[in-house]
């Protein structure tokens, strides 16, 4: 096995909690409660994610008012609506080993707005500052850089204790609606909307991936060995 045994990790764990963090949406329990305590740890541990400088410029809106979680749900399903009119996602090309799994990902997402009420508690990660009008890539990476990797965390957290989520942007199509619902101040960001509850089953295994040889390139892009 290549690299080094870090003391303290389990790797074989480690590398198992890596690669069957699945996107959950069918298979969300949407009659178990799920603890706010549960939920709090799990951010906890996701604010010991890196931000950009330090900034710790980062907030987790946690909403379980079933009024404002049926509220998000109807700007998820007319945000559906407008996505399925616009043409995306754009078709794969012949042959694409993504072909047969589309799908079931479009099916699996129409489900998730059918039911996404009913999930116990909706999470939104947010960040301080807005990128529409900042034109140099550095800042809009380092923005959406400072909340992605403690967002992602968060849903690694949860699949430890046996919960489940999906990364979802689709309500942000009515971003200023939900930002009102919720009393997010105009100089922060929604960057996602996480569905969280507990999971049914724990059969998890790692997906379907296109072939990394043709992905990693070696100091030249196109030289891939």
């Amino acid at each position: 096995m290549a690299g080094r045994q870090v003391p303290g990790i389990d790797r074989a764990s480690a590398d198992k909690l890596l690669t069957t963090t699945r996107s959950v949406r069918k298979r969300l329990d949407l009659d178990r409660p799920v603890e706010l305590e549960v939920v709090r740890e799990c951010i906890d541990i996701a604010f010991q994610a890196p931000t950009g400088t330090n900034a710790q410029n980062w907030s987790f809106v946690v909403v379980t008012d079933p009024g404002k979680r049926a509220a998000i749900a109807d700007a998820y399903r007319r945000g559906a609506e407008v996505m399925s009119g616009s043409g995306y996602p754009p078709p794969l090309p012949p042959g694409d080993p993504r072909e047969h799994v589309m799908p079931k990902v479009m099916e699996s997402a129409t489900y998730l707005g059918e039911v996404l009420d009913r999930v116990p508690v909706h999470v939104i990660p947010c960040v301080q500052g807005r990128v529409e009008s900042v034109p140099m890539v550095v800042a809009q990476a380092s923005t959406y850089g400072s909340i992605l990797p403690a967002a992602w965390s968060f849903m690694l957290a949860l699949r430890a204790r046996g919960l489940g989520t999906a990364w979802t942007t689709i309500h942000l199509f009515h971003e200023k609606e939900v930002a009102s619902l919720l009393g997010i101040p105009d100089d922060w960001t929604q960057t996602a909307l996480l569905p969280v509850a507990y999971y049914t089953g724990d059969d998890f295994k790692p997906a379907h991936r296109l072939d990394s040889d043709q992905l990693v390139h070696l100091d030249t892009w196109g030289v891939h060995r």
